[in-house]
């Protein structure tokens, strides 16, 4: 896979929230906070960390997989997918149309290159993950699987399940992150129901947990997966609680739960693009 420069990665950084804001705001519809907030982890994983298979194919031997969890950051997905060469970017002006592939929950039914399992369940996510992980582990596949899960979604039960059943298989072959961003849907996730402290929690469970405090910094993002790499293989899966601002890039959305789940209208998308640099062109 090309590596390409810090200053490369954030350009793409810049398009992507480009094409996130842009989607949404074209069918008045979707979740561009937690899309914004999470853009750099994407960014990181796809284009220097992932050893991927444009190629795409649902079995996925000898190449790392990845499962998002909280699947209605699907804009961020969509468009890190489209300008990583899975499928042509004027496909991401379909985004949650009728009889898109590009569904506001990403879904499998209409074979869109890079989803292998629909999300957005709450919950369900790190459970396939881990599940693709054993096959691995099975198959004699050294390669890596990773999954990316929301802060407000702990408040879900079979999160703890999982939580529970990765280290009593060894599954060390996991990296599994949370945007750790603070908010949820209805306000701030201490206020909605407090998750105290993740970092202790996930150790009392047996996981080995890495910090990374500005998940808005791409090179700490790049450095903390580097970091999570080096941490498999030793009979742990490991866990990155991921630090970022839901709406960053943008000044009016970021840190606050208001955009999670709204469109921007004409002035305010104006307003916002204003802010990014088109570095990749505009789809």
């Amino acid at each position: 896979m090309e590596k390409h420069s810090t200053e490369k990665l954030q350009a793409i950084c810049s398009q992507v929230r480009r094409d996130i804001l842009r989607m949404v705001h074209s069918c008045q519809s979707g979740h561009p906070g937690a899309s914004l907030g999470c853009t750099e982890f994407f960014v990181a994983l796809y284009f220097d960390q992932l050893k991927h298979n444009k190629d795409f194919n649902m079995d996925g031997t000898g190449e790392d997989l990845f499962f998002l969890s909280n699947g209605h950051i699907s804009p961020v997905w969509y468009s890190v997918l489209a300008r990583s060469g899975y499928f042509g970017t004027g496909e991401l002006a379909t985004f949650r149309k009728i009889n898109s592939r590009l569904q506001g929950h990403p879904a499998t039914e209409e074979g869109l290159p890079g989803i292998r399992v629909a999300s957005g369940s709450l919950g369900q996510g790190l459970s396939v993950a881990i599940g693709a992980a054993l096959s691995k582990k099975m198959n004699g596949d050294n390669r890596t699987v990773y999954a990316l899960m929301g802060d407000g979604e702990q408040q879900e039960g079979q999160i703890w399940e999982a939580a529970m059943c990765a280290p009593h298989h060894k599954v060390d072959n996991l990296i599994a992150s949370i945007d750790v961003n603070g908010q949820q849907i209805d306000g701030p996730t201490h206020e909605i129901m407090n998750l105290l402290d993740l970092k202790a929690k996930w150790e009392a469970f047996g996981w080995e947990v890495i910090v990374t405090e500005n998940g808005n910094d791409i090179s700490q993002v790049i450095q903390s997966l580097e970091k999570a790499k080096s941490l498999l293989g030793k009979g742990k899966p490991v866990l990155n609680l991921l630090h970022t601002d839901m709406g960053y890039g943008v000044d009016f959305m970021v840190g606050t739960h208001k955009w999670h789940g709204v469109a921007p209208n004409d002035e305010q998308l104006e307003k916002a693009l204003a802010q990014l640099e088109e570095t990749l062109g505009d789809y």
